[in-house]
């Protein structure tokens, strides 16, 4: 049971402000624990409600913030922090205030810090100690790479997670403290114990400051004391800068030398003798552990044997580790974990020195393909760099250089290369895995092919010895049946494939379609390539033709390895509309496969289709903070807060896709839905007027025809219906000759809309058929079918609704209802209508639903019933910017609530009755076309009298 707790400020020793329990700060983050107070300030457990996930929150301490230099300049350091993205750095994700109160925010892990379970153990064993140094190690060395130094390096600042995995906090946040009033040299910054010579001379620091801290820690793991002593901490800082540590050896004679070793260099008191960078120090250590065996599982038992009850909770870099936030999620939501940590592969595209073109990039979807055999691996080619990673697309050759560039900036685990040449009349194929951030081979492979046939096969043995190297347990036996999917198909039809999904990626669907046909053509049996020519017709809006390429593409669901047939299935659902068979797919394919993030942004898209709109706004969260680069993932998030009615979240999420790619369409979609939703009339015109400009300027035939349709959505709303009619006639012209078919039927069906509201039942009605005959999709069929039936052709209404309800899924059966309810409603049969539309929502509760549903009880004179739908739909009325939350603006069907609900209050001789009718006159009384405004004017009229 939830409690209302009243939030009041509390008080902390010193000039750090306390926070109770249950404060909003900023309007967003609810403090829900007070996990301690340190040396920056106070540290809280705390709820982003507009992200609706937990996080860290730090204030910051007065004086960091005091002036607006010293603020900018804490505000730059933070901003450089943000720019280290490792899965052993905890990521810092914004700065806040609160009035007076400063803060930051960052993601967090239960856990202890180094401090505390070092205090519990006493001293660890060298293996142990080592496991934890090198993953310090590599979090500095991505610190360094990215130009941070940490500058205050403490066991207080690692933090130990219960599956043993060890994170770095706070880093270049040190670095601000000395700006306290402005840039002041000579200010003594850091924690006296584990401070360098140079810090405690107050000297400028570099890199080499934070290995000395290293060492200092390194020491205490070993030793289970610190390396200097005094009696004061003046006295404690003189020493290091002119005396040498005991060696950790002499302490313990069970320290070993190599450890010992790495220590001493590491405390050297001229920073010229020190290790000069981290990658050294990786290098001895993985000296003193050539077989790279300790890992976290090692520590991860003493964890969770010494973790309090309440733990200690801090942020953990999730944004870029795909892996760690997909087995959290499917904890959360499928209760089970995967075996192995989940393991990120971005496969550099391989040299090919054949000269034959056949082999082009052909062998790395194959290589991709093989390696998501393993459930832990996901596994990034050329294409998926752009269409999952959602960055630019790479120019020219993605060669191993530029691939461990784009790991390293992603946080991606392994960088994977290969290289093909001729070997007498065959084939010699080498494949290398390495991790980017430290340079390590973790396996390095080669195998040879007798002829161009084989290539296919030793490419997926390759595969399998790159997945054994990074855990993968799978029999070789059940391997080689995955793969013998792959080898089955003809290295042409590969090569088309490859090609197909490099167009894809790039946005060009049409040669896309090309190549996908061709590799089909080359193999008939190859389903991945009818796969690919749907989602291509898909992204052009031809539903017919992306229902018959999936329907192909899962007649030969036995030539695919298991997680394609997962997708493929998925697919299919998506397409056809069977939104909970859809979920329970995906849901079962992020079960078995929990880092696959397209799962969960089609799992966000299946839940948001069955109006579960927060679900599918907290899934998709998950998607966007394994990529937190997609652009699309965040335009979903936008549109569906949109669909919620949540437009300030809507338009700020808008914004950020904005930012991400100022050229992607949906973007300025996203933006004019949020600006619609909040009334914001004229900057929904000029965004659509944007994204046509932008559009015509890059020749993209979609973006005019989205541009078109919005603009002639908002001239509907307003009630300018000539207006609307001529922009759709034109835009359904022009769609129709560019064969996007679909798009063509959503002008038609909006412009017999328009007609049917200007009182043109005539010319609605063939609107309508023009739909129908441009297209025939559930959304279609039920548009073109109410038209029939307001417009009075109960026949061919109900031919439509005799069709929908033939259907398997449950959504073409609503609108079958839905249909039928118009039909018995314009036959006077209000009570049979309720009943139907009564029968639809319990089905799936749509915002048309609804309002048909208001329009029965107002017809039944049931007065307060249909108070209540409407008043819904106002409240709902996100979800009337898209009817069926595709995308395609539907907007102008919402001011009717204003005249229906007015009617409805009038009729239960409600006081307010006017003002909703007034209501309605602001929206469309300007434009002077729409037929209810001398019949709106007569009701406000008679009620003043």
């Amino acid at each position: 049971m939830h409690q209302d707790v009243l939030p009041t400020r509390l008080s902390l020793p010193g000039d750090t402000p306390a926070v109770a329990v249950g404060t909003v700060l900023a309007g967003r983050y609810q403090v829900i624990q007070t996990l301690g107070v340190g040396g920056m300030g106070a540290v809280y457990k705390v709820f982003d409600q507009e992200l609706s996930r937990i996080v860290a929150l730090k204030t910051i301490l007065p004086e960091l913030a005091a002036t607006p230099a010293a603020l900018k300049r804490f505000k730059q350091e933070v901003l450089l922090a943000q720019q280290i993205v490792h899965k052993n750095v905890v990521r810092i994700f914004d700065i806040g205030e609160d009035g007076p109160l400063k803060f930051i925010t960052m993601e967090f892990i239960e856990g202890v810090d180094l401090k505390t379970y070092l205090s519990q153990r006493g001293t660890l064993p060298p293996t142990e100690a080592a496991a934890i140094i090198r993953e310090v190690c590599v979090a500095l060395d991505a610190a360094h790479a990215a130009g941070v130094v940490h500058r205050d390096l403490k066991p207080q600042n690692i933090m130990i997670a219960p599956d043993g995995h060890v994170c770095v906090m706070d880093f270049g946040i040190a670095q601000s403290a000395q700006t306290r009033g402005g840039t002041i040299t000579g200010t003594l910054i850091g924690t006296p114990e584990y401070m360098s010579p140079e810090q405690a001379r107050l000297e400028d620091v570099d890199h080499r400051s934070d290995i000395f801290s290293l060492g200092l820690i390194f020491y205490e793991l070993l030793t289970g004391n610190q390396a200097f002593h005094g009696d004061t901490v003046v006295e404690t800082l003189f020493v290091r800068t002119k005396e040498s540590a005991v060696p950790p050896s002499e302490v313990d004679p069970k320290v070993p030398k190599v450890a010992n070793d790495i220590v001493v260099k590491c405390l050297q008191i001229d920073r010229e003798k020190r290790y000069q960078t981290i990658a050294e120090i990786l290098h001895d250590l993985r000296t003193d552990d050539p077989s790279q065996l300790i890992a976290a599982s090692g520590i991860s038992k003493s964890v969770r044997q010494h973790t309090t009850r309440y733990g200690k909770w801090i942020a953990l870099s999730l944004a870029v580790l795909a892996g760690i936030v997909a087995a959290f999620v499917v904890r959360a939501y499928f209760g089970r974990a995967p075996a192995h940590d989940p393991q990120t592969v971005l496969i550099a595209d391989f040299v090919n020195q054949t000269d034959e073109s056949v082999f082009d990039g052909t062998l790395e979807p194959v290589v991709k393909i093989a390696l998501e055999g393993a459930v832990f691996i996901s596994a990034y080619d050329r294409p998926q760099v752009v269409r999952t990673l959602g960055l630019a697309p790479v120019a020219g050759r993605l060669d191993e250089a530029g691939a461990v560039k784009i790991a390293l900036s992603q946080g991606l685990d392994v960088v994977l290369s290969g290289t093909l040449r001729r070997q007498g009349g065959g084939y010699l194929l080498s494949v290398k895995a390495i991790r980017p951030v430290t340079g390590e081979t973790i396996s390095i492979a080669e195998s040879t092919a007798s002829d161009k046939a084989e290539v296919l096969l030793i490419t997926t043995k390759l595969a399998g010895r790159v997945r054994k190297a990074l855990g993968d347990d799978t029999s070789e036996s059940t391997q080689r049946f995955g793969n013998e999917t792959l080898t089955s198909v003809s290295l042409e039809a590969i090569h088309e494939y490859a090609t197909a999904m490099e167009a894809l990626s790039n946005g060009k669907h049409e040669e896309a379609l090309q190549s996908f046909s061709k590799a089909v053509n080359t193999d008939s049996n190859f389903g991945l390539a009818y796969a690919g020519m749907a989602i291509a017709s898909v992204n052009l809006r031809r539903q017919e033709d992306a229902e018959k390429y999936i329907r192909l593409a899962n007649i030969h669901l036995g030539s695919m390895t298991e997680r394609e047939r997962y997708r493929t299935r998925g697919s299919y659902y998506l397409i056809f509309g069977n939104r909970r068979k859809c979920v329970e797919e995906y849901g079962t394919l992020i079960a078995q496969f929990p880092s696959d993030v397209a799962a969960y942004n089609n799992l966000a898209l299946c839940s948001t289709q069955l109006r579960e709109l927060t679900k599918g706004i907290q899934v998709e969260r998950q998607a966007a903070a394994i990529l937190p680069k997609r652009a699309m993932y965040r335009f979903n998030i936008a549109v569906y807060t949109a669909y919620n009615s949540d437009f300030q979240t809507a338009e700020r999420e808008a914004r950020a896709v904005q930012e991400l790619d100022p050229s992607y369409d949906s973007g300025f979609v996203a933006l004019a839905f949020a600006q619609l939703g909040s009334g914001q009339l004229t900057r929904v015109a000029e965004t659509y007027q944007s994204l046509e400009k932008m559009s015509l300027a890059k020749n993209s035939k979609a973006g005019v025809s989205r541009a078109a349709a919005g603009l002639a959505d908002l001239a509907i709303y307003e009630g300018r219906f000539d207006d609307s009619a001529k922009i759709l006639e034109q835009g359904a012209a022009s769609d129709l000759t560019n064969k996007y078919r679909d798009r063509a039927a959503a002008k038609f069906a909006a412009l017999a809309y328009a007609r049917l509201l200007q009182g043109k039942k005539e010319a609605a009605t063939q609107a309508a058929q023009a739909a129908l005959d441009a297209a025939k999709t559930v959304e279609i069929r039920f548009l073109a079918g109410r038209i029939f039936a307001l417009a009075g052709q109960s026949a061919q209404a109900k031919e439509l609704a005799a069709g929908l309800a033939a259907e398997l899924q449950t959504e073409p059966q609503v609108y079958a209802k839905l249909l039928d309810g118009d039909v018995a409603l314009q036959d006077g049969d209000a009570r049979r209508a309720i009943d139907l539309f009564t029968e639809a929502n319990t089905m799936l509760d749509t915002w048309i639903g609804r309002f048909e549903l208001g329009r029965a009880y107002l017809e039944a004179k049931a007065y307060v019933e249909a108070d209540s739908e409407f008043d819904r739909c106002i409240k709902r009325r996100g979800e009337a910017l898209s009817l069926f939350l595709e995308e395609t603006p539907t907007y102008g069907y919402f001011p009717q609530v204003y005249y229906y609900l007015g009617r409805v209050r009038e009729g239960n001789k409600s006081p307010d009755f006017a003002d909703l009718y007034r209501r309605y006159l602001e929206i469309r009384e300007k434009a002077g076309e729409d037929p209810l405004l001398p019949e709106i004017h007569k009701r406000i009229s008679t009620s003043s009298h």
